[in-house]
C-alpha cells in the first residue's frame, strides 16, 4: 500500500542536501509568509507544458531547456533576463527552422537558486564554514555571517522569481518574441562569431517567408503563433520548505501543484529510494524531470518511475541524462532498454554539462565545448541504436558575454577564462557558444529524423 501523500509528507523521509536552520521560529515564519503569497505559476500552465512534453515524448516536438546554473541576487537585472531569453529564442528558431519540429522552451529561470554540494562545509585558509548552497539559502561570501543559512532569503528569492516571471511573460506575449523581430534578437557582441552570420542569413529567409505570408493576409497581428511564444520555467526542487510553502490545490481538478515553477526536477544526489525529494515530487501534478547518471541502475530507475508516474501519464516524466562525453555510450543503453521493455512513456533529454567539468591549469573550473558536443553526439547515437527518441537538451547557459566554457568557434582558451568569469557556481555557455550548439544540434536532430523516416518507409 502506498502511503497517503500530503504536501508535508516528505518530512517523514530522508532529506539530503538540505540546509540546517538554527532559528526554527524564523524558518516557520518564512514558510508561513510564503504560504500566504500568490502562486508564481498556475496549474493550467503546468498542464499545458505537460501536453507539449507528451508530444516530444512521441517524437513530435523537441525540448529546449536552458538558463543559469544558479540565479543570484547580485546579477538580478532586466537586461540579464532579456539576454538569456533572447538567446533561447534564437536557439529555438534555429532548431525549428532546421528540423520543422515545434520546440518546447523551458528556462532554468525564476527559481533556480538552490544548489547541491558535495560537502556540507568548506575550508579556506584553515577556516571551516558551511558550504554555499545558493542565494536562497546563504551567501557566496566566505564569512561566518554570510554562510549561515537564513530563511528570509526564501522570501527574497520568491520576490525575485515573481519579478523575473513578470518580465518573461511580457517578453513572450508582448511583441518581443514576434518572428518579424528575429533580426533584433542578435546580441551585439556576437558579431565576431561565424554562427552569427549564419543566423543572420537564416533570419533573412524567415523574413522573406513572412513577407510572402503578409501578402497572403497572414501576419503576427492576425496569427498569434507568429507574434508570441509559449515559455515555461523550471528549477531543481531542492529546498523543500520553499516548495511546500508554494504548493497549492487546484480549484478546477482538486490536484496539488507546486506553483513555484511549471516544471521541477530532482537531482542526481537526491533521487534515491526513500528520498524526501521523491516523496514530495510524487504528489504534485507538474511535469517533473529526473537526472540520470552513471550511478543509476535500471531496476532502481524503474522503481522510481513506478513511484513518480504510476499512471504512466505521457509528458509527466523527463529523464535528463548526465554521464560525461566518455561514459554516455557505455552507460545509457541499459537504462533505455529497461524503460522501453517496461513501456514507461518518458522524454529523454541530454544534459551535456554536468559530466564534463574539468579544472583548467590556472585553477578555473570549466567545461570544454568539444566534450559537450561529444556527449550530445553520443546521446543521439545511443537512441538511434536502441530505437528510441532523443527528444531534448538541458544546458547551463547565459546571454551574457562570459568566458566560462572553453572552445567553440570563438575559441575561448584556458588563459581567457579569467576575462569574464562571473558564475556563482558552474561554468555556463555564453550566447555565441549557445547559438553554435543550436546549429550543430539542429544538424544532429535532422539526421535523427531522417533515420526515423527511413526506418518507417
Amino acid at each position: 500500500m502506498v502511503a497517503k501523500w500530503t504536501p508535508d509528507s516528505w518530512r517523514t523521509q530522508e532529506a539530503r542536501q538540505m540546509p540546517t536552520y538554527r532559528d526554527a521560529a524564523a524558518l516557520a515564519a518564512a514558510e508561513a509568509q510564503l504560504g500566504t503569497y500568490p502562486p508564481l505559476v498556475f496549474a493550467g500552465e503546468a498542464r499545458s507544458l505537460k501536453a507539449e512534453l507528451a508530444k516530444a515524448t512521441q517524437g513530435d516536438a523537441f525540448l529546449l531547456q536552458g538558463g543559469d546554473c544558479a540565479e543570484s541576487f547580485a546579477e538580478f537585472h532586466p537586461n540579464n533576463i532579456r539576454d538569456t531569453f533572447r538567446v533561447l529564442l534564437q536557439m529555438a528558431v534555429v532548431m525549428t527552422f532546421a528540423s520543422k519540429l515545434p520546440i518546447v522552451k523551458v528556462g532554468r529561470m525564476a527559481g533556480q537558486f538552490a544548489k547541491p554540494r558535495s560537502s556540507d562545509t568548506e575550508v579556506i585558509g584553515g577556516v571551516e564554514l558551511p558550504s554555499y548552497r545558493g542565494d536562497n539559502v546563504n551567501d557566496i561570501a566566505f564569512t561566518a555571517e554570510g554562510r549561515e543559512p537564513d530563511p528570509a532569503r526564501m522570501v527574497r528569492a520568491y520576490n525575485q522569481s515573481a519579478a523575473t516571471l513578470n518580465l518573461l511573460r511580457a517578453f513572450s506575449t508582448g511583441g518581443y518574441a514576434s518572428l518579424d523581430r528575429v533580426h533584433g534578437w542578435m546580441l551585439d557582441f556576437m558579431g565576431r562569431s561565424p554562427w552569427a552570420k549564419k543566423f543572420s542569413e537564416m533570419a533573412d529567409r524567415i523574413g522573406e517567408a513572412l513577407d510572402f505570408m503578409k501578402a497572403c493576409g497572414l501576419s503576427p497581428d492576425t496569427v498569434p503563433q507568429l507574434g508570441g511564444t509559449s515559455f515555461y520555467t523550471s528549477h531543481e526542487a531542492l529546498l523543500l520548505p520553499y516548495e511546500q510553502a508554494l504548493t497549492r490545490q487546484d480549484s478546477l481538478t482538486g490536484d496539488w501543484y507546486d506553483t513555484s515553477a511549471h516544471m521541477l526536477w530532482i537531482g542526481d544526489r537526491t533521487r534515491f529510494e526513500g528520498s524526501a525529494h521523491v516523496e514530495y515530487l510524487r504528489g504534485i501534478g507538474n511535469p517533473i524531470g529526473m537526472k540520470c547518471g552513471p550511478s543509476l541502475e535500471p531496476d532502481v530507475l524503474l522503481r522510481l518511475l513506478d513511484t513518480l508516474n504510476p499512471a504512466r501519464e505521457a509528458g509527466r516524466i523527463t529523464l535528463i541524462t548526465r554521464y560525461g562525453h566518455d561514459k554516455i555510450e557505455a552507460g545509457l543503453p541499459k537504462l533505455v532498454r529497461a524503460v522501453l521493455r517496461e513501456g514507461h512513456p518518458v522524454l529523454w533529454s541530454c544534459d551535456p554539462m554536468h559530466g564534463n567539468v574539468v579544472k583548467a591549469p590556472n585553477g578555473y573550473k570549466t567545461r570544454p565545448f568539444e566534450r559537450i558536443l561529444a556527449e550530445v553526439r553520443g546521446f543521439f547515437a545511443v537512441h538511434r541504436a536502441e530505437g528510441s527518441f532523443g527528444g531534448g537538451i538541458h544546458a547551463e547557459m547565459t546571454g551574457q558575454n562570459v568566458t566560462e566554457c572553453t572552445g567553440g568557434a570563438i575559441a575561448i582558451t584556458d588563459e581567457g577564462l579569467a576575462d569574464r568569469y562571473h558564475t556563482h557556481c558552474d561554468p555556463r555557455l555564453n550566447a555565441a557558444q549557445s547559438l553554435e550548439l543550436a546549429f550543430l544540434l539542429a544538424e544532429m536532430l535532422n539526421d535523427e529524423l531522417a533515420e526515423r523516416r527511413k526506418a518507417a518507409a
